[in-house]
This record gives C-alpha cells, structure tokens and sequence, in this order.
C-alpha cells in the first residue's frame, strides 16, 4: 500500500516537472523556435486552431521563424492573432510566407525573462509540494485505518521526502539550465 501511495506521488511530481519544461519552451530566449508559437490560435472558420495546424512552421536562421499557411486567406488571421498574443513579436507578410524576426534580447527583458522562470519554478515546486502533501495524508489514514504500523508511517513519509526533494532538485536544474540560456548574449 505504501508503494502504490509512492509511485501515485512520483507520477504526479512526473507531471508538474513535465508542465515546468512545456512552460520553459514557451519562454523567449534570444533564439528563434516555433514553441514560442505554440499557444496562439488562428481562427480557422470559426475554431480557434493551434498555429502549427493551419500552416508550416520553420526555422531557417537562428533569428528567423517563417510559416506558409496551408490557405491563402489565412495570412491575415494568422497575422492578427501574432499581433494578439504577449510575445511581444512583428510579423511580415509578402502574400504568400509570414516571417517572424526574433529580435535579440535586452538585458532589462533577459533580466524579466528570468524572473518569469523563477516564478514558473516556484509554481512547479509548490505543486510538487502539494503532491507531498496529499502523499503523507494518505500515510496517515492507512496507518489511522490500521493498514500500516507507526514505523511503517515513518518509512514511508521519509520516502516520500526524498522523492519531493529529488524533484524539487530537478526543477533547481532545469532552472539553472534556462536561466544561462536567457543569459547568453
């Protein structure tokens, strides 16, 4: 019983370090990548539809992301919905390919970039919190039921610890990881 209280815990914590990384690639670093786009709608006769299923999605220089939509008439809808979103990007049509010039970062903007992180990590880490949390008190009423003894309680909180302080580890590296990439000039 302990076991399946760990591993319910261990998946959860999978989650929200998975949920931390899917937030990290939609952070804007000074490089070009199309999961900065991965959030924008276009309206696609009358459904908001991700970018990436409404046209082609590319990256041919560092600085440089193009999309060739599948219809033509989507040019504008695509456009609008670039302009509408918080990425603070400029895109160009020539009728037939959208381009999206990344410009280089600021440090000010490298500096609020980081702080975004940090507050991603924080949430990723309070979540992963919790999941400890919810883990101890499940102990707790299987030892309360009588399923498990006292000692076995201990064992199984001070698991579940490890495990918490194992994640929250990981969320410290990945971290560490994003922050020199927005770093970098």
């Amino acid at each position: 019983m302990i076991q399946d209280v760990e591993k319910k815990a261990k998946q959860s914590m999978d989650k929200a370090i998975e949920a931390l990384k899917r937030e990290f690639q939609r952070v804007r670093t000074g490089r070009a990548s199309v999961n900065l786009l991965d959030e924008i709608r276009v309206d696609y006769y009358g459904t908001p539809t991700p970018l990436n299923q409404v046209g082609t999605l590319v990256v041919p220089e560092p600085r440089l992301i193009t999309i060739q939509p599948w219809e033509k008439k989507l040019l504008p809808e695509i456009e609008k919905a670039i302009f509408k979103s918080d990425l603070g990007l400029t895109p160009t049509s020539d009728g037939d390919l959208i381009r999206i010039s990344i410009p280089a970062l600021t440090e000010e903007r490298r500096k609020e970039m980081v702080k975004l992180v940090k507050s991603k990590t924080e949430d990723a880490k309070i979540s992963i919190r919790a999941v400890r949390r919810d883990a101890n008190d499940a102990l707790k009423k299987l030892e309360k039921d009588k399923d498990i003894t006292e000692d076995e309680l201990k064992r199984g909180e001070k698991s579940v610890q490890e495990l918490t302080d194992r994640f929250v580890k990981t969320c410290d590296d990945l971290t560490a990881a994003k922050e020199q990439e927005l770093m970098e000039v």
